[in-house]
């Protein structure tokens, strides 16, 4: 009974210590490992970790991914700090609805679009891909979720001279060119009229004469929306939609003098392919050793600064001398006169005991040192700048 017993409080006590900690900045370390957050199947695991990659330790934990189930970050993703949060979103049935087909899926996505392309439809960057919830499930035979797309109409165009594809929900040619911006003046032409209804793949051509035109195709860089997410460890992120840059036809009056160009005026920008906006998280959470810059009185417009310099100099490894790679090593009792030692890599080590006694072992009192010799490049931005330029600070 004894040792069952003693077995039995030794466990108690662990599982208490991990949960006080957990409401706390930091998890106990763990001998050459990172402890790593994973949120799944409505629980939370908390574990040590010695595989490199995301997808490494789920595998090691035998958490299976499953069709249209979301990994945060991405399976590809280096585990290179404590507290490392994982968060897999589980799919569930979904019903795709385009036009007069439907089709079934599993997906985990946020939005409809990512939702649909997950599932196996197409859709181009004009396409509507609308969520709402099913209202029926047994009919539908889908739960939570129904996705209804709205195709957009391809139509032939001839701009000016050049042959572009147009996708419009317009209904009217009068109505596409509204949509698109294109307007006409001085003595161009629009053929058919502008009061014909639009069928799919019609040919449309507008006309200018009697000066000379010129059309130039030009990208349109991909819009990115980025909001921050507590649920995953500062320094990661996750894309939610994949987006895509467009593209747009400018066309151009030219000015000629004797057959010899004088100058040229746009006449025309009409967007022939919408951009589709890439949304991304990033992760916030600033719990484990990154949680510190927040203790050290580190502004949080200087996170990402800190966070690129002290990653780069000691991969975060408050004990990590000048020369020593691969995990971060337990405090050796001492430090080398010589060479770099700490989170910033501080020549000698012994500098930072200007910040704090304890500075060979305590993160925070690191950081504000380093801080401190941050302000020899007028900050951290400055020290951020000096790193990208020499690899060293």
């Amino acid at each position: 009974m004894v040792p069952a017993a003693t077995i039995f409080i030794l466990i108690f006590l662990t599982g208490g210590i991990y949960l006080l900690a957990s409401k706390t900045n930091h998890l106990p370390p763990v001998q050459d490992a990172k402890i790593v957050i994973i949120s799944h199947d409505h629980q939370q695991q908390i574990v040590p970790s010695k595989e490199d990659t995301v997808g490494d330790l789920l595998s090691k934990l035998h958490l299976t991914i499953n069709q249209g189930d979301v990994v945060e970050p991405s399976l590809a993703t280096h585990i290179n700090q404590d507290e490392f949060r994982i968060n897999i979103y589980r799919a569930v049935p979904v019903e795709i609805i385009d036009g007069s087909t439907t089709s079934y899926g599993y997906s985990a996505a946020n939005t409809g679009r990512s939702i649909a392309q997950q599932a196996g439809t197409n859709l181009y960057p004009e396409d509507i891909a609308k969520v709402q919830p099913v209202d029926n499930f047994l009919k539908a035979g889908a739960v939570g979720q129904q996705v209804v797309i709205d195709r957009a109409t391809p139509v032939n165009v001839d701009l000016y001279g050049t042959q572009v594809v147009l996708r419009t929900h317009a209904t009217t040619v009068a109505g596409l060119m509204k949509e698109k911006n294109i307007k006409l003046i001085n003595n161009d032409k629009v053929d058919p009229a502008p009061s014909t209804p639009i069928t799919p793949n019609e040919q449309l051509s507008f006309i200018r004469t009697g000066t000379k035109v010129e059309t130039v195709t030009e990208t349109i860089p991909m819009p990115v929306q980025t909001t921050n997410d507590a649920s995953l460890a500062y320094g990661t992120s996750a894309v939610r939609q994949q987006g895509s840059t467009g593209q747009q036809v400018v066309t151009y009056q030219v000015s000629l003098k004797n057959n010899i160009e004088t100058g040229r005026t746009v006449i025309q920008k009409v967007v022939t392919k919408q951009p589709v906006t890439q949304i991304e998280v990033v992760g916030s959470s600033l719990s484990g050793i990154k949680g510190d810059m927040a203790l050290a009185g580190i502004s949080p417009s200087d996170y990402t600064y800190a966070d690129y310099i002290i990653s780069h100099e000691s991969g975060w490894c408050p004990t990590k001398a000048q020369g020593q790679y691969g995990t971060c090593p337990p405090y050796a009792g001492s430090v080398p006169s010589y060479g770099g030692y700490g989170l910033c890599q501080s020549t000698p080590g012994s500098k930072m005991a200007s910040a704090g006694a304890d500075w060979a072992t305590n993160p925070i009192t690191q950081l504000r040192w380093c801080s401190g010799y941050a302000s020899r490049y007028g900050g951290w931005a400055g020290s951020y700048a000096h790193w990208l330029a020499f690899h060293s600070w």
